[in-house]
């Protein structure tokens, strides 16, 4: 386990390794989750291993810290991940991050193109204020001190036992915090900002989750849109051959452009 230093009171970002040639893989995960849960199986597959791989952690998400008087905005997550890959000393790397973890990993390739030499973005948030659901908005519904009081609880129950599993080790005030910042986007908007990136960029959809807002634009400024068959929002679990593919480079088979 490795770490970095993301604020003035010294707390850590914290990821896991595995040693490989460059351009290093950086995977980063969404929303009340862990970067090894979500990515370690893809990394280990065939067409995926020899390069290396880090998985980080947000703050306020697994082994990283959680300070109470971080912002947990889109940016300062996006700072704190920059840290972690200077530390590391890794430049130019591909991330593939899920969720919030892609809009994180969009505003550090706007803000720091040196560490991103490309982004493969599963079904990331590209847009303030999404529609309702039992995960960012949910959360974001409540007053902070009203989730950490209770709301947390309700919520792990209502979001079953696969995201629960995870959640459970994230911190109440930084996951209601990061919920908050992800429903308030960035300026530019993440999905601005995903245009107007010159690097290559591969964007997953699964098939279950319905049309993606915006597709035509996205495609026109050069973000290849890919839709994958057999999955909804979790495309590394749902479709596990699709998703290690395109992180692979390659066309996978029954995805459509």
């Amino acid at each position: 386990m490795r770490e970095a230093r993301f604020d003035a009171r010294g707390s850590r970002v914290r990821w896991t390794e595995v040693d490989g040639a460059d351009p290093a893989r950086v995977y980063v995960h969404g929303l009340g989750a862990t970067s090894t849960v979500y990515h370690a199986h893809i990394a280990a597959r065939p067409e995926l291993v020899g390069r290396r791989s880090l998985f980080v952690d947000l703050p306020g998400h697994g082994i990283s810290d959680r300070p109470a008087d971080f912002g947990y905005t889109l940016e300062e997550h996006a700072a704190a991940l920059a840290a972690a890959l200077d530390e590391a000393q890794v430049a130019a790397a591909e991330v593939i991050a899920h969720s919030m973890g892609g809009s994180v990993a969009i505003v550090l390739a706007h803000r720091r193109p040196d560490l991103v030499s490309r982004l493969v973005l599963a079904e990331a948030n590209l847009d303030p204020n999404p529609p309702l659901t039992a995960g960012s908005s949910g959360i974001a519904g409540y007053e902070e001190e009203d989730f950490v009081g209770g709301g947390y609880a309700r919520v792990l129950d209502a979001v079953g036992p696969t995201w629960a599993a995870t959640m459970r080790l994230a911190d109440p005030r930084g996951l209601h915090r990061s919920a908050v910042g992800l429903i308030a986007g960035t300026r530019p908007t993440m999905r601005r900002m995903l245009m107007a990136l010159t690097m290559d960029r591969v964007y997953l959809q699964g098939a279950s989750s319905g049309n993606l807002p915006g597709r035509d634009a996205l495609t026109a400024s050069g973000v290849r849109v890919v839709t994958v068959p057999g999955a909804g929002h979790n495309v590394m679990f749902d479709n596990a051959d699709a998703f290690a593919a395109e992180v692979a480079g390659r066309t996978s088979a029954g995805a459509t452009p």
